[in-house]
């Protein structure tokens, strides 16, 4: 199961995903309040596995605090760990943060996170930040992509960090994916890698 939430200022899109047979699940992306998201956990007695932050940015990592009581891993890549640390960019919009607990969990390329009987992988895709990561679920055929690819666009590069030419490169790999993977990214709507490839002007 695949659930969607959107949260704090920029309504950056958390994801809960948990397996039905076993009741384990994992958090992506807590950007806010993760009230709405806890009532789930609860509801269905949910085991949290961990928490995982595509990159470090603020607006996806700002609820990592409020979770901290569920005492289990914080998932990031190290490349954007320091960024995680240092407030994920918020004071250069001057804007407030909660500080995150450290990552306990290093996030590399290939590495296989298990959740009841889904694999979750993990895609190193740079360019939106240094750290910037991916997650594919083969059993779902989901692909959770976080600032790098949204349903009509592609993330932005102008921040510290940014790199246009990494991004693309990034993007060229997640386009490899088999053409029905559903994408779920950081902001806005879901979509489908075949009609990112037909529509998306970033991508012509």
């Amino acid at each position: 199961m695949i659930i969607r939430y959107p949260m704090g200022i920029m309504q950056a899109n958390c994801y809960l995903v948990y397996d039905e047979q076993t009741h384990d699940g994992t958090i992506i992306d807590p950007g806010g309040d993760p009230y709405l998201l806890l009532e789930e956990v609860e509801k269905h007695t949910l085991h949290i596995q961990h928490i995982l932050n595509t990159h470090g940015h603020f607006d996806h990592t700002a609820g990592n605090a409020s979770l901290q009581f569920l005492n289990v891993p914080l998932a990031i890549h190290p490349a954007d760990k320091d960024l995680l640390q240092t407030g994920g960019g918020a004071t250069w919009f001057d804007l407030p943060f909660a500080p995150s607990p450290s990552p306990t969990l290093e996030l590399h390329d290939g590495l296989i996170l298990t959740i009841g009987t889904l694999r979750l992988q993990v895609i190193h895709i740079p360019g939106h930040s240094p750290g910037s990561v991916c997650f594919y679920l083969a059993q779902k055929h989901a692909l959770f992509t976080g600032d790098t690819l949204f349903a009509g666009s592609v993330g932005r590069t102008d921040l510290p960090g940014g790199n246009t030419y990494q991004l693309n490169i990034s993007l060229q790999r997640l386009l490899a994916f088999p053409p029905e993977t559903r994408i779920y990214p950081g902001h806005g709507p879901e979509s489908t890698l075949i009609k990112e490839r037909q529509f998306n002007p970033w991508l012509q």
